[in-house]
């Protein structure tokens, strides 16, 4: 099975959900993204080291790095290998004396250890077909019709649950035109509970 490549665009502070972030990652050749949502402290962990701060103490992925590198144990790569009920699971690849091992690693926690060890991150087919959302150019059409959608929501606080399944699509398509990749998780999420 083919990996697919992916790098990190977007960290997002989650309006909804009380010290959640949404780590945005995409696909190197190709546009889809992969929302996920994650702990203030990893998001804060991943932030640090993308942003190249250095804290006046390491944080535990720091330690991890320090620990590994000086027990020569080099990170090569993260693989995001399983989703489940909308929980992604991964796995680091390890490489020490030329051995290659996986460890199991919660998706947050290994996008921040992968970033300090600067390896890619992958995943494959199967997890981006269904979790991925595809970004493409709207129409002037679909604009007017996410506007609509807009104001409906403003008028209507019905849950998504009561909404069709064009519905969904349609405000998936308004939420990542405006970035707000926790609000397309949960569309995308519902729209893949129904099946479509």
């Amino acid at each position: 099975m083919d990996k697919i490549k992916l790098e990190i665009v977007g960290l997002s502070y989650s309006q909804t959900q009380s010290g959640a972030y949404a780590l945005v990652l995409s696909e190197v050749n190709g546009s889809r993204r992969l929302p996920i949502i994650i702990g203030g402290f990893e998001a804060q962990a991943i932030a640090i080291e993308l942003e190249k701060m250095v804290p006046t103490r390491p944080l535990t992925h720091d330690l991890f790095k320090n620990f590994a590198t000086t027990f020569d144990i080099n990170v090569k790569e993260v693989v995001i290998d399983n989703l489940v009920e909308g929980i992604f699971y991964s796995k680091l690849i390890c490489e020490m004396d030329g051995k290659i091992t996986k460890i199991d690693a919660r998706t947050s926690d290994a996008i921040a250890i992968g970033v300090r060890f600067q390896c890619p991150v992958y995943t494959f087919e199967s997890i981006l077909s269904s979790a991925g959302i595809l970004l493409d150019e709207s129409t002037e059409e679909d604009e007017n019709l996410f506007a609509e959608m807009s104001e409906e929501e403003d008028e209507n606080k019905d849950s998504i649950e009561s909404r069709s399944v064009e519905e969904l699509e349609a405000q998936l398509t308004d939420a990542l035109a405006n970035e707000e990749y926790e609000r397309a998780s949960k569309l995308r999420d519902e729209i893949n509970k129904r099946g479509a």
